[in-house]
């Protein structure tokens, strides 16, 4: 199974697609979408780019990191907005689309549900064999996202 991982942001859109083979997880490729100008403008580049990774990688599902909390109202209706522009994308290529909470993720790839972004992203380099942490840190935690899915599908 492929999963493509997705950590929503307005500013940069982490994403992370990861294989598994038999008992082995396998990095297939990372990076994050950054996005600059009006919102309507970055939800259309944050869904472009998204399907052109999807097209490029031909993941089986998309595993995305829910939004529940922010430091106001106003961040996280932007955030739901980047995190409904990756959704579509994902539902209109034909993917399964997963939602996993934050402390579900962390809890996947580092035993904790409360660890910080550093913590995932050593986490991530040793569970995928990096030779160093996947940067930016939005990258490592779509990573996470995708192997959240994959721990969890049968």
């Amino acid at each position: 199974m492929i999963v493509l991982g997705v950590d929503p942001g307005l500013a940069a859109t982490g994403w992370g697609i990861v294989r598994r083979q038999g008992s082995r997880l396998i990095p297939v490729g990372y990076g994050a979408i950054r996005s600059e100008g009006e919102l309507p403008e970055r939800l259309s580049h944050i869904y472009g780019s998204l399907r052109a990774v999807i097209q490029e990688h031909r993941p089986d599902c998309l595993s995305v990191e829910m939004v529940f909390k922010g430091p106001n109202v106003l961040t996280l209706i932007k955030l739901a907005h980047a995190r409904a522009a990756a959704l579509l994308a994902g539902s209109e290529m034909g993917l399964e689309v997963a939602e996993y909470t934050p402390m579900q993720i962390k809890r996947a790839v580092t035993g904790r549900g409360a660890a910080d972004k550093s913590q995932v992203a050593f986490m991530i380099t040793r569970l995928l064999g990096l030779s160093a942490p996947p940067r930016p840190l939005d990258a490592s935690d779509a990573l996470a996202a995708a192997i959240c899915h994959l721990n969890a599908a049968p």
